[in-house]
């Protein structure tokens, strides 16, 4: 995987790496619920999706309710979109040192794991990825994400407290990804970017470096994804997750964002999931995406993007143009 990730800093024209996966339910005429409960779904899913695009990988859903399920949260579930958690389940230290660490295997674990496996069988021409949250999103999703900031404060020990659980799970979770033969996992951390560099530093960056450490080798990657928009401000303490590439949002200037990455380091974004993909037109999806590909292209570690999980309902026509586009870029130019 470290000679992949170098082939696509040396490859002119480069494929993009879209986080795209709930789009197949549209090509599939099945619902996010029907997805995100099936295994054989969501390996087909992804199937369909590589075929139907040139895309770098192909990537499982990042659903960041289902390692919180696991814990005891509660979700909410649609048809058409992507589940959410709702309530928290630890508000102090005591309920904190009575969580317990939930088996693999708990809540929806293991369908998304034997997707993963099933979908490396069904997918030879480019890595497969699975997906995960961060250790402080999770975290922010196991005691209130609105409450976490204030907690990061007021609460610290119960922070780490719960910090060093969510990590233990996801350390475990993730090297059982491993073992279904994916190439990597994507690792968001979004909630990370709506904190201070100061409290990232402290409350992000260490747990996702040991997560790291535990299960990055020259065969299995971690990509990070952090959709916040104070992520420039904090890349210093992202880049100390020792994560092997990155991924950022659509609220930041992804050509500023580069200036900040090392030559040797693959950098993705950020085309708006919401604003294009989902309610834009073909006609603004190529004209943004050649946009930045013209301020970004230049970076021989820009890969392009979308800037988060693109929404189950996006239009095909829209995600169509975003590929089309790319090819017309680097085949014209």
């Amino acid at each position: 995987m470290h000679k992949w990730l170098e082939e696509l800093i040396a490859s002119k024209n480069k494929k993009a790496l879209p986080i795209l996966s709930f789009p197949c339910i549209q090509l599939m005429g099945i619902t996010v619920n029907e997805l995100i409960s099936s295994s054989d779904n969501q390996a087909k899913g992804m199937k369909m999706i590589a075929e139907k695009t040139v895309s770098a990988a192909s990537v499982s859903l990042m659903d960041l309710s289902l390692e919180a399920e696991c814990f005891g949260s509660k979700i909410r579930i649609s048809d058409d979109e992507v589940p959410t958690i709702t309530g928290s389940i630890v508000s102090d230290l005591e309920s904190a040192n009575t969580l317990k660490v939930p088996p693999i295997g708990a809540g929806r674990t293991l369908v998304y794991l034997e997707a993963v496996g099933k979908a490396v069988q069904m997918i030879s021409d480019r890595p497969v990825f699975g997906g995960t949250i961060g250790p402080f999103s999770l975290t922010g999703r196991i005691v209130g994400v609105s409450e976490c900031m204030l907690f990061c404060y007021d609460e610290s020990e119960m922070m780490h407290t719960v910090l060093s659980k969510a990590s233990e799970f996801l350390i475990a979770y993730i090297r059982e990804y491993k073992k279904t033969g994916a190439n990597g996992v994507i690792m968001a951390e979004p909630l990370t970017g709506l904190i201070s560099p100061d409290l990232a530093r402290e409350f992000s960056e260490p747990y996702v470096r040991k997560i790291n450490e535990a299960v990055q080798d020259e065969n299995f990657i971690v990509i990070y994804h952090n959709c916040g928009g104070s992520t420039i401000q904090m890349i210093d303490s992202i880049l100390n997750t020792g994560a092997d590439a990155y991924h950022f949002g659509n609220t930041i200037d992804m050509a500023e964002m580069m200036k900040h990455i090392p030559e040797n380091t693959i950098a993705m974004g950020n085309i708006e999931p919401a604003g294009q993909f989902r309610n834009g037109s073909p006609e603004s999806v190529k004209e943004v995406t050649i946009d930045l590909l013209k301020k970004c292209s230049k970076y021989s570690n820009f890969v392009i993007s979308s800037g988060c999980d693109i929404p189950p309902l996006s239009s095909w026509d829209n995600i169509d143009a975003f590929f089309a586009a790319i090819h017309e870029f680097y085949c014209c130019t």
